[in-house]
């Protein structure tokens, strides 16, 4: 699995583009549904607020168009997800639709024959409207194992008025920039960054983003393919998060802070102005939006990318994130692909990322963003010389998981940067 460039073709006002070179596309977006009497599950991440009334509505006003059609929907707490869909999966009792975050771990499934192939059933403004880039990110040696529904890539979200507090009057572009602002962060007595380390990944993240600044892009081409991680960039990178994490830039308590549940999680933090910053995804301004006191998007939320590495082998600019898409199980029925295509529309895209605070893939749908800090992530993804998935992600579920806790433990204390890369070279060779 290539750790591969995969850019939007278009940024926020951009025209609908071409339509995808796809052959053989079926079916009517509006009413193509199986017919009597189907009935299908689907699993999806979202646990409050706007999320879950995306899903409620578009779900209801697809099973208005879809005579006979019914969908039952099953929230399923994020960081709970990979873990519960891995064992319905090898159980052979998978939802029929559900969400799909590809790298390594979709290969997995393909490799393990359970997902529906939809290469040839991609139609209507899913096809027209979404450019074939985004849908590389959900494919597999040509074929489209996902519907892409938004383009998350990571950086640093920060509150405007935290940093005004603090004097801080232009954003950190270095790693050394950012130890300055956050030691201006204490001085006005707050918390520079949130971090919700109880759930791993979330800590890992600076672990990746140091990754892909130390490393070059062949060598973390190479790591995805061949899963070698002997460059010593990946030291490198560990002794880069064991330094930065002795400066205590996170807030207290970080490593039992989880992530995203609830006003004391590192989402929460940033909504209710208890710590200045959070590295994350794209995703992250619709969950902090949910835990404001009064639920709305938060006013003087902004944006910066994660900082450059003086030295490194990166290039400068390079940009890490995720493509969110949803499939179907292997024995879905075709009316599973007629949602899929339903969520590719422009209509329920605009609505996604209205629910969701988040940057749609569908290129009609993007003209509706509105928001500076989401333009300034879509400008900066595009304009990415190198980009790649989330590492954990790109190296599938057992290596991604590996790499994960051991990233906990170098920031606990209880090992090094050397243990960590042993820890991920030991998780490979057993993968």
């Amino acid at each position: 699995m290539n750790s591969r460039r995969l850019p939007l073709a278009a940024a926020v006002s951009v025209l609908a583009v071409g339509a995808l070179a796809l052959s053989g596309c079926t079916g009517d977006t509006s009413g193509s549904g199986d017919g009597d009497g189907t009935t299908m599950t689907l699993w999806h991440n979202s646990t409050t607020g706007p999320g879950v009334e995306f899903w409620e509505k578009t779900v209801a006003d697809f099973e208005a168009e879809n005579d006979g059609v019914t969908i039952e929907i099953q929230s399923v707490q994020n960081e709970d997800l990979d873990g519960k869909m891995q064992t319905a999966l090898n159980s052979g009792d998978a939802p029929d639709i559900f969400l799909q975050r590809g790298g390594g771990k979709m290969a997995a499934m393909v490799k393990a024959g359970q997902l529906k192939d939809l290469t040839d059933s991609i139609a209507g403004g899913a096809k027209d409207e979404i450019p074939d880039a985004a849908y590389s990110a959900n494919s597999l040696d040509g074929k489209i194992y996902a519907m892409p529904v938004a383009v998350l890539p990571g950086g640093l979200f920060y509150s405007q008025d935290l940093f005004d507090e603090a004097g801080i009057t232009e954003n950190p572009t270095t790693l050394d920039e950012l130890e300055t602002a956050n030691a201006a962060l204490k001085s006005a007595g707050i918390e520079p960054i949130a971090l919700g380390a109880k759930d791993a990944w979330p800590a890992a993240h600076w672990y990746y983003w140091l990754a892909l600044r130390e490393c070059s892009s062949d060598t973390l081409a190479a790591a995805a393919d061949e899963m070698d991680f002997s460059d010593d960039c990946w030291v490198r990178a560990g002794e880069d998060l064991q330094a930065f994490a002795a400066t205590e830039p996170f807030n207290s308590g970080f490593l039992t802070t989880t992530a995203q549940q609830g006003a004391g999680s590192s989402a929460g933090l940033i909504a209710n102005h208890k710590a200045a910053m959070e590295l994350m995804g794209a995703w992250n301004p619709g969950v902090i939006g949910s835990l404001t006191p009064d639920q709305q998007p938060l006013a003087d939320l902004s944006w910066f990318p994660f900082p450059e590495v003086d030295g490194g082998d990166g290039e400068p600019g390079s940009m890490m994130g995720g493509v969110d898409g949803y499939s179907c199980a292997v024995d879905a029925p075709d009316a599973c692909v007629d949602f899929l295509n339903y969520l590719g529309t422009s209509a329920v895209q605009t609505e996604y990322y209205k629910a969701f605070n988040a940057p749609p893939v569908n290129t009609v749908a993007q003209e509706a963003v509105t928001e500076p800090y989401l333009q300034k992530i879509l400008a900066a993804y595009n304009d990415a010389p190198y980009a790649t998935q989330w590492l954990d992600t790109v190296y599938g579920q057992n290596v991604g998981n590996a790499l994960n806790v051991a990233v906990v433990d170098l920031l606990a204390g209880n090992s090094f940067a050397e243990d960590l890369v042993k820890a991920v070279q030991d998780a490979a060779a057993k993968a």
